[in-house]
């Protein structure tokens, strides 16, 4: 596989020579002043630091969020805005090549309230999506994809976004071409952990027993929370999204050995709206590495490629 590399990314208190008097207290003991025990600045437990592979990751999806722009989108494109890091990032840039003359006439569908913002800031013309809505491509974060599939898990990100999974969902299968933006090691084999699946509120128990039964042994099923600590009911403050949906996160601890088959196995149970599965072609995927970017997608069994 090619691969193009990129660029690796207190104060002290001052003592007079003379002590200031001491201070008298009648009746009582002679009380002395200390130099050295005011103004004196306490030095933080525990320092901020920034590792360096965090700047890596930060400087390999600003390469794949670039790159993503440049490749993929040309002027009079109508474009879906999506969500995370590296998304910003491309919405950003996409702003500043926008002013510069670069692209003309883009007009962006923001897949949440985070990705509407960001494009606002950075001057993209904006329009609701609609069911019947021409997206001609569309670009994403995805929490997790399932190599050689490319069938991609969203929605396992902060509640922010979590109430508009439907509206991303639907951006991304409405889109003609899709682009997935992750780091190297959100894309492998044999995938675990959740998959968000929204259900309705006013029955949530019964789907909820539904899935536990149905992958009894390989996965718990977790009712997400508004605030504090999750547990199998939500706690006390279950969230509850804008369309009035509850979210089940199915935690997988033994490896899925095909996500196509869970999301229709999730597809077939009454109160479940929708989840986080989604499987899309053509769908790309670029991988941002810091020897840089891999590039692959479900056209073709050769697509791997190294930019």
């Amino acid at each position: 596989m090619a691969a193009l590399a990129i660029l690796p990314s207190s104060m002290a208190a001052t003592n007079s020579s003379s002590s200031p008097p001491p201070l008298m207290a009648s009746p009582g003991p002679i009380l002395h002043w200390s130099p050295t025990s005011i103004c004196r600045r306490r030095k933080p437990k525990y320092p901020l630091r920034i590792s360096a592979s965090s700047l890596a990751d930060a400087s390999a999806l600003l390469n794949a969020a670039h790159h993503t722009v440049d490749t993929y989108i040309k002027s009079g494109m109508i474009v879906g805005l999506g969500s995370g890091q590296a998304s910003t990032m491309a919405i950003q840039y996409l702003g500043r090549k926008l002013r510069t003359g670069a692209f003309k006439d883009i007009l962006g569908i923001p897949m949440s309230v985070v990705s509407a913002s960001e494009a606002a800031k950075a001057g993209i013309p904006l329009d609701d999506y609609q069911d019947n809505s021409q997206i001609d491509f569309a670009f994403d974060d995805a929490d997790v994809i399932e190599e050689g599939t490319l069938t991609a898990i969203i929605g396992r990100r902060s509640l922010q976004g979590d109430e508009l999974l439907i509206q991303e969902k639907s951006i991304l299968n409405a889109a003609e071409n899709l682009v997935f933006l992750i780091s190297k090691n959100q894309y492998k084999g044999g995938l675990e952990g959740a998959i968000p699946v929204l259900v309705h509120s006013f029955n949530w128990l019964a789907p909820a027993e539904e899935i536990d039964d149905l992958f009894l042994g390989d996965a718990e099923v977790w009712r997400r929370p508004t605030i504090g600590h999750a547990d199998p009911l939500g706690g006390q403050f279950p969230l509850v999204t804008r369309e009035g949906h509850n979210i089940l996160d199915v935690i997988f601890t033994s490896p899925i050995e095909s996500l196509d088959e869970v999301a229709k196995s999730l597809d077939k149970i009454d109160g479940v709206v929708d989840h986080g599965v989604i499987s899309k072609f053509p769908c790309t995927a670029v991988i941002a590495s810091e020897s840089g970017l891999c590039i692959v997608d479900n056209l073709s069994k050769n697509s791997v490629k190294g930019v």
